[in-house]
């Protein structure tokens, strides 16, 4: 992803307009194709001879954000490694600590500094079979530009400036208060994957069906959390690159730009046409959402579980469950959505909505780890469920089926459990009968 600095825009008015590439223009495939060649011989090298290369490619002011945007992008795209025989950390401080006391040796005795005796020393003093100019090397190789490239992941020259264009546009998200979005005649199966998207990179977000067959997503911008913004605002802008697979869209977002944060606006719509770098899955489940799905439909009896409940429209807006819990006994159902990033007043507001809308039928898994405030106490009522980590699906059961009023007593209560979790009674003690 691109860095602030990186960031190529021009001001209309209190407008950001992103400085977007024409991606097949002839001039900008020839310097994507020049970053690529260096890339695709990088393995082994390291950062700093890779940054030395593009010298000339890569010139001072303006001109060169655009090819050190590009050349960001493909870095991202390799993997790097630490390459050293020892701790490079550990060797600095056996290093320093002899080349102290030799060069205080050194001068009382009115000879010149042995680098190389320090480096033996440090070699014996620590056990090492590397040579003395093996230490040298690994003395900082734990620095950035020292780290060497392991792998790269290709890409064609047209793709990587499809990429940047995507790229503007995630950079300037990252700043953002507040985002409107409507997306319209999509098929079902698009909005859905549209839905998941936002569940799985667990933003906070409501949802209103509008007229024509379109829907009207209002997200929050991680500059309007009051801590997580950094992780809020990659999760934000990973979440573009779906909605780009969307035909018809508009987006409108709230900017504070520049380092007084001025208030500025976004706009970007189907018809710029950004190009998608992530696959289009269709419809897809979040691995965690699949874990909770298969952990419940093999530990809990008396349930069933739907992963793909439809949309339920609500008063002031439109809900997407993660699930549909069905007691087999009495056809009593039970929603069931495990939250992302959260605040007190959202979870509260869409508590609320939700005991007007479907009222007895809900059950919110809500995470402690992913709040992103720090006012007082949270009071809900029945139908959250509150965990650490990750959602058990045998306590989901048990609270949707205090929601939904199914019996607890008696055999209920064993049927939501497997045969391994049912409590078995206790044997009781045998006693031998006295000889008369």
């Amino acid at each position: 992803m691109l860095t602030g600095k990186m960031v190529r825009v021009r001001h209309a008015k209190n407008k950001l307009v992103p400085l977007y590439i024409e991606p097949s223009d002839e001039s900008l495939r020839a310097l994507a194709e020049q970053l690529l060649l260096a890339y695709r011989n990088a393995p082994g090298r390291t950062r700093g001879e890779i940054e030395e290369e593009f010298s000339d490619l890569i010139p001072e002011g303006p001109r060169g954000l655009l090819p050190a945007g590009l050349a960001k992008l493909l870095e991202d795209r390799c993997e790097f490694e630490v390459s050293a025989d020892h701790p490079p950390d550990q060797l600095r401080e056996a290093v320093f600590k002899a080349a102290a006391v030799e060069r205080a040796e050194a001068a009382n005795s009115m000879r010149p500094f042995d680098r190389a005796a320090v480096m033996r020393q440090v070699a014996e003093q620590l056990s090492l079979t590397i040579r003395p100019e093996d230490i040298d090397r690994s003395l900082f190789a734990d620095l950035k530009d020292e780290q060497r490239v392991i792998s790269f992941d290709d890409i064609t020259a047209e793709q990587l400036l499809n990429r940047y264009n995507v790229a503007l546009a995630q950079a300037i998200l990252l700043r953002a208060t507040l985002l409107e979005v409507r997306v319209y005649a999509e098929t079902p199966a698009r909005f859905r994957q549209l839905f998941r998207a936002v569940k799985f990179h667990r933003l906070i977000c409501t949802i209103q069906e509008t007229p024509g067959g379109s829907y009207k997503l209002t997200l929050d911008g991680p500059l309007s959390l009051f801590s997580s913004t950094n992780k809020y605002g990659l999760q934000l802008a990973m979440f573009l690159p779906t909605l780009l697979h969307c035909k018809a869209f508009d987006l409108r977002a709230n900017i504070r730009w520049g380092a007084e944060r001025k208030e500025k606006t976004f706009q970007l719509s189907g018809l710029d046409g950004l190009k998608s770098h992530a696959p289009d899955f269709g419809v897809y489940t979040p691995p965690e959402l699949q874990m909770f799905a298969d952990s419940f439909a093999a530990k809990v009896k008396g349930w069933t579980i739907d992963s793909d409940p439809h949309p339920i429209l609500l008063p002031s807006n439109t809900w997407v469950p993660d699930f549909k819990l069905t007691h087999t006994e009495t056809g009593k159902e039970v929603f069931v959505e495990i939250f992302g990033f959260w605040r007190k007043g959202d979870i509260e507001t869409h508590y609320r909505n939700l005991s007007k809308g479907v009222p007895g039928k809900f059950v919110l898994c809500v995470s402690e780890q992913m709040r992103a405030d720090d006012e007082s106490e949270v009071a809900f009522g029945d139908g959250v469920y509150r965990y650490k980590r990750t959602p058990l699906a045998d306590e989901v059961a048990r609270l949707a089926a205090r929601v939904a009023g199914v019996d607890m007593g008696g055999p209920t209560i064993a049927a939501l459990l497997t045969e391994e979790e049912v409590p078995k009674p206790k044997a009781k003690p045998k006693t031998r009968k006295k000889k008369e």
